[in-house]
């Protein structure tokens, strides 16, 4: 069975690229722009592995996974950043909200992947 990976972005250019090279290294993919409706996604599709985008309206991506990782039933589940927010800083803070893993964008196919296998 294929594993699912849910991933979070505000730009649909970005889900469907992200969801194209999760495809190509044989995983399945859903995906959602509205990062008010994580937790609902959850429910739904039971992801194995979350890609979360930070910069977002309404709940950015350090919101979502702090959220996420404070609540019983989706503590377990590995969230993997992926956001152009570069700094150690940046990447601290997601660490201290409880993030798995981080992934810079640009990224190439396989820097997205092998942190998805990390957890997959």
């Amino acid at each position: 069975m294929l594993k699912k990976i849910l991933v979070v972005d505000d730009s649909l250019a970005e889900i469907r690229l992200m969801q194209n090279m999760l495809q190509e290294g044989g995983f399945y993919s859903v995906g959602i722009s509205d990062p008010t409706k994580i937790e609902e996604a959850i429910e739904e599709e039971r992801p194995n592995v979350i890609l979360l985008d930070v910069v977002m309206p309404q709940r950015n991506g350090f919101q979502a996974c702090r959220d996420l990782k404070n609540h019983e039933s989706y503590s377990q589940i590995p969230v993997i950043l992926v956001t152009s927010k570069t700094a150690p800083s940046d990447r601290y803070w997601g660490e201290q909200q409880g993030a798995n893993g981080y992934v810079a964008k640009p990224f190439t196919p396989d820097e997205l992947l092998s942190a998805v296998k990390r957890f997959a």
